[in-house]
């Protein structure tokens, strides 16, 4: 992925306040390699010394989805939030509910194929879920 602007420039880019709750919950997302549920996301937060009332981090992921900096990945078990950024899919273990991205460009000629084969296109975020198991889950 991408390096991506400091959280306080991307906040104000999309016209945001930015509070402390939104600043350490993107700084925590975009820091991350992998997408976080709201538990997590205030786990991480707690790593790092920052307590954040789990009802503003919610509040937070809410926000930043709404206008796009972030994105939401609903798996099974916890919706789990990931940094927007470089155009990527997802893959979905049904088993533990991981999401991990995979970059666009590794997908294309398959996105391109299923848009073909169906018509289906991949929404507005450009994304494509993938479910399947993890190699933990599986082996």
């Amino acid at each position: 992925m991408t390096a991506r602007p400091e959280p306080r420039a991307l906040l104000r880019q999309h016209g945001l306040r930015c509070t402390p709750g939104r600043l350490h919950v993107l700084a925590v997302l975009s820091a991350s390699e992998r997408h976080l549920s709201t538990a997590e996301t205030c786990a991480q937060l707690a790593l790092t010394g920052e307590v954040v009332h789990p009802t503003t981090v919610y509040r937070a992921l809410e926000t930043l989805t709404a206008v796009g900096l972030t994105h939401a990945v609903h798996a099974p078990g916890a919706v789990r939030y990931g940094a927007s950024g470089e155009p990527h899919h997802h893959t979905v273990c049904q088993r533990c509910g991981d999401v991990a991205a995979v970059a666009s460009r590794h997908l294309t000629a398959a996105a391109g194929k299923i848009e073909a084969l169906t018509g289906l296109r991949p929404d507005s975020s450009g994304s494509l879920l993938v479910y399947g198991r993890c190699a933990e889950c599986s082996g």
